[in-house]
């Protein structure tokens, strides 16, 4: 959850069990309600060309749901995307971005920085913050360079 582009509210992974769709239906719903956003930020899972399971896909379009109808914004931006904002065309890992995006709010999300993934090792569960920040920042960073 961003303020404005250098504020981080809020941060963290929740969990679900059981119906994983349904269960973070609720934990978005609840989350709408404490924080009352005029935006939210997604992982564009419904354009074609999208790699991402069926699970996911439906999730994001009931997300979507959701937001519209509370009146809430959707923006939704493709990894592609996300990594275009920050590195251009050079292109770069999700190890590189997360960095960044550890080094923009140290004091937050620094010590969240899990070590770089070995090719024998899971992805450690705390890369799903940078990956959030990151689409937040994307919007917040495009709707800068709009601004006068």
């Amino acid at each position: 959850m961003l303020e404005g582009h250098k504020l981080l509210v809020d941060w963290g992974v929740r969990t679900v069990e059981g119906n994983k769709n349904a269960g973070s239906i609720e934990k978005v719903a609840e989350m709408i309600a404490h924080y009352n956003p005029h935006v939210m930020v997604l992982e564009d899972t419904v354009t074609k060309g999208s790699r991402r399971s069926p699970r996911i896909k439906a999730l994001t379009k009931r997300l979507i749901a959701v937001a519209e109808s509370r009146a809430i914004k959707v923006a939704l931006f493709s990894r592609k995307q996300v990594r275009r904002v920050f590195f251009g065309d050079a292109g770069g890992t999700k190890y590189a971005l997360a960095e960044i995006i550890a080094q923009r709010f140290p004091e937050e999300l620094g010590f969240r920085l899990p070590p770089k993934r070995r090719p024998w090792m899971s992805e450690d569960s705390r890369m799903d913050i940078f990956d959030a920040v990151a689409l937040a920042l994307v919007l917040r960073l495009k709707h800068a360079k709009r601004m006068p």
